[in-house]
């Protein structure tokens, strides 16, 4: 009976880890479309998204501590809780990043934004479809899945190189764009985090399935 109340427990906390992930990359959504087109007031929303996720984050720690204080968890199960505590930190801090990215925007206002900086929307399609397949691995215990998510964090340090030298030629050459320049940099390093975020929960559920805490790449 004690093992069933931990196991459905366990789904219940799971299952919220799969609504916090479907938060945050639903507010990095917010926050890349609303640096694309410049809408403001879409940027001003991402505050309060990012509450909901903060909020998510304390009630999943809360189970998962009183799970650890008043069961009797096994190796496995205190993997998927320990896990689950550190992917909830990965998901918190993404969430922060799009934060960054949203006062971004609204720094930049409606000055024209520079056109030639393509990369940048490539690194957030990447960097939200390895958050998506971080969560599916971890929903379905998924180690393969995990090292392929894991793996496209190449291609978001690549596209992040491309970025910074794209708008080091620019800046060079236009010293007014300094400022935004400036901006956009910064803005391609928190999607780039959002990447490494990822990663580590790729990580994670492989210590979680297996034992073996490695960092991939």
């Amino acid at each position: 009976m004690v093992r069933e109340h931990f196991t459905q427990k366990m789904t219940e906390v799971k299952q919220k880890v799969v609504e916090m992930g479907a938060l945050v990359d639903h507010i990095i959504e917010i926050a890349v479309t609303s640096s694309q087109t410049q809408n403001l007031d879409l940027a001003k929303s991402v505050s309060d998204k990012d509450d909901e996720i903060d909020e998510l984050e304390l009630e999943i720690e809360k189970e998962c501590i009183m799970l650890l204080a008043l069961q009797q968890p096994l190796a496995k199960d205190l993997r998927t809780i320990t896990s689950v505590l550190k992917i909830i930190t990965d998901l918190e801090r993404m969430g922060d990043n799009a934060v960054n990215i949203a006062n971004i925007t609204l720094e930049i206002g409606k000055e024209p934004i520079i056109n030639s900086i393509t990369d940048i929307p490539k690194m957030a399609e990447i960097g939200r479809k390895m958050l998506k397949m971080s969560i599916d691995a971890f929903v379905n215990q998924d180690i393969v899945l995990a090292e392929k998510a894991a793996e496209r964090d190449e291609e978001v340090d690549s596209l992040y190189e491309t970025v910074i030298n794209d708008i080091l030629n620019i800046i060079t050459e236009k010293r007014e764009l300094t400022k935004q320049g400036t901006k956009l940099m910064f803005l391609g390093r928190y999607l780039e985090r959002i990447a490494d975020h990822s990663t580590n929960i790729c990580e994670r559920t492989i210590y979680m399935i297996s034992g073996e805490l490695k960092e991939i790449n």
